[in-house]
């Protein structure tokens, strides 16, 4: 994306002042009135390669503007190991006023510390439980997956009829005896 050096000029000023009229004047353009400007600034910011820069310079803008997560972290742990101080006014016995840098209390760093433990939350028992349970469900799944490659029968289903088997002798068995107790 090559612009002009007036193209770049008037993305800038467009940038910073929103102003797409000043911004044409401000590059450089030469223009006879005001209604000519606006006309040609218009027509500028329409320019494919000018608005693509636009776009991209206010994305950058953006990304500088809003903390990452890395940047939250560092943010967290330096309140956590009490680098972090905020300003506080104190009175003083005769009335005057001092401002000392207050270091973080044991609620702050406790709240960072819990802060900081939602990003790393292998240690909770609760999550320990849903990973156990998401790799026993993979097992079985690769396993069923294996038996249906090698041709066999799908575990639910030899399952199945295992059960099936099981519970067909148990009712025989429970028919028999009942037949026997109806003949006494």
């Amino acid at each position: 994306m090559k612009l002009t050096q007036k193209q770049r000029l008037f993305a800038d000023e467009y940038i910073k002042s929103g102003n797409a009229t000043q911004a044409y004047i401000k590059a450089g353009y030469q223009v006879k009135s005001d209604g000519v400007a606006a006309a040609a600034s218009i027509r500028m910011l329409r320019n494919v390669k000018v608005k693509s820069y636009i776009d991209a310079k206010m994305a950058e803008i953006e990304s500088h503007k809003i903390a990452d997560a890395k940047e939250v972290l560092q943010f967290y742990t330096r309140v956590l190991r009490k680098e972090e101080t905020e300003p506080e006014k104190l009175m003083k016995h005769d009335g005057s006023e001092e401002i000392v840098n207050r270091e973080p209390s044991l609620k702050d760093r406790l709240s960072a510390a819990k802060e900081i433990m939602k990003r790393y939350p292998l240690n909770d028992p609760v999550v320990m439980a849903q990973l156990k349970k998401i790799k026993a469900d993979t097992r079985i799944s690769e396993a069923r997956a294996k038996n249906m490659e090698n041709g066999s029968q799908d575990v639910t289903e030899a399952v199945g009829s295992f059960i099936n088997l099981l519970t067909e002798g148990v009712d025989q068995k429970h028919g028999n005896q009942s037949k026997q107790g109806s003949d006494a």
